[in-house]
């Protein structure tokens, strides 16, 4: 996929389909993210367990991320897509099922949220794979894609957490999940039904001559991430990133709620404003993302969304101040996304895609919960304000990297995934890339 624009055409439903599963799919998550926690509290009464069943469903999540890549670009991504959200859809149906027949134990129910999470990274992935296909068939700019698909995941992660609260008032917490079992099955029709198939890609053989195995497959993908400057400086500020993230967004933002705003109202606009700029964000690097460079773009969104951010919480202004700067750091949460993945799909060869793209998803996931873990003896020795003065002075060492490190340069460089910047990368895509 290349920045130049595609002559025109009107075949906009497959691209249309892929944004809307976006927003529906995240609708349910979020339902799924508030009704589960809220559900093993009433039931419980225990934080422990209610974080073992956050857990499991991450470390389901993390398992396919790493695992599932082979797969992902073996198989044609509209079967995994589809076939991943009805594993979904089947693994949360059992828990009212099971709930209503009163045989719903926990560690069942643990069992269950890990078998959701490792459905959810395939179909995550798949869909990024078919991406690429829908852009070219409606004649749209990687950068408006990755920012459409964005915008609408954003949507409906804000619109799933008010749904899940008034649904939960009025239902309980189990029938909720229903919202993310017909967001699933939604989602899977609509690939199925506007999403058009691709010719699957001839049997990959190794250099023997023999079938290509899936561990030869999984070292492929782990070669070309090692190999592709660019992307591996992407994965490393994921994981640093995604660290600190977990630190804001599990311990830090809560006890900011709780000891700094002494509401519970407060904290709840304070989420929404930072999503509401998060959502123009995507929307506006969208329209005009392809006509800045990408270096300076990615150092001014990690500005806001690290360093202000942190200083403005550990400032602590008046609320209407205090939300004004929350929505405008969100604009750089709305565009690092699909920023990351426009260079990745750039660069990255359509053959290990699956794998390459589910790595930088485990990157991602396997930093968050050592941010939580790291965040909490801080916040006790330190208390809010300082660490989050630490945090952000952490993240303002992310930002300042693309300018210190000549790696960064090449964001800006227009680059296609099968002709390699230079002959390092070059010599590593040869290894990585499958005989056909």
């Amino acid at each position: 996929m290349n920045r130049r624009t595609s002559p025109p055409s009107r075949h906009t439903a497959p691209l249309t389909a892929l944004v809307s599963v976006a927003a529906v799919s995240a609708l349910g998550m979020a339902a799924t993210l508030v009704a589960v926690p809220w559900f093993v509290l009433r039931a419980t009464g225990s934080g422990t367990w209610t974080g073992l069943v956050a857990a499991a469903e991450t470390a389901g999540l993390l398992c396919s991320a790493v695992l599932a890549g082979p797969v992902a670009d073996r198989l044609p991504a509209r079967a995994v897509s589809a076939g991943a959200d009805l594993l979904t859809a089947s693994a949360l149906a059992l828990i009212p099922l099971l709930h209503y027949l009163d045989v719903l134990a926990l560690p069942v129910l643990a069992v269950l949220a890990f078998a959701v999470g490792a459905a959810r990274g395939p179909a995550e992935t798949a869909r990024q794979l078919l991406l690429p296909d829908a852009l070219e068939r409606a004649s749209v700019t990687v950068e408006a894609g990755t920012g459409a698909v964005e915008a609408a995941r954003r949507t409906g992660l804000m619109a799933g957490a008010p749904l899940a609260g008034l649904l939960i008032s009025a239902a309980g917490p189990v029938r909720t999940l229903c919202t993310d079992v017909g967001a699933a099955l939604l989602c899977g029709a609509l690939v199925v039904t506007l999403v058009p198939s691709r010719p699957r890609q001839a049997g990959r053989t190794a250099p023997g001559g023999a079938a290509a195995s899936y561990l030869a497959d999984l070292r492929a993908g782990w070669a070309y991430l090692g190999g592709d400057r660019p992307v591996r400086a992407v994965a490393a500020v994921l994981l640093v990133t995604n660290a600190l993230d977990g630190a804001l967004n599990g311990v830090l933002y809560p006890a900011y709620g709780s000891r700094v705003l002494h509401s519970s109202a407060l904290f709840g606009a304070m989420v929404t404003a930072i999503g509401a700029g998060a959502l123009l964000g995507a929307a506006l690097y969208g329209r005009l993302g392809r006509r800045l460079p990408r270096r300076s773009l990615f150092v001014g969104a990690f500005l806001l969304v690290g360093a202000v951010r942190c200083g403005t919480l550990a400032v602590g202004p008046p609320p209407w101040a205090l939300l004004s700067l929350l929505a405008l750091t969100g604009l750089g949460s709305g565009v690092l996304g699909p920023l990351m993945m426009s260079v990745a799909y750039e660069r990255v060869p359509e053959q290990v895609r699956g794998r390459v793209f589910g790595m930088l998803t485990a990157c991602a996931l396997a930093a968050t919960p050592l941010g939580m873990l790291g965040a909490g003896p801080v916040l006790d020795a330190w208390g809010v304000a300082a660490a989050l003065v630490a945090v952000g002075v952490v993240y303002l060492g992310v930002t300042v990297t693309p300018l210190v490190f000549p790696v960064w340069r090449e964001l800006d460089m227009v680059s296609s995934p099968t002709t390699p910047s230079d002959d390092r990368n070059a010599r590593n895509r040869e290894v990585c890339r499958p005989s056909l």
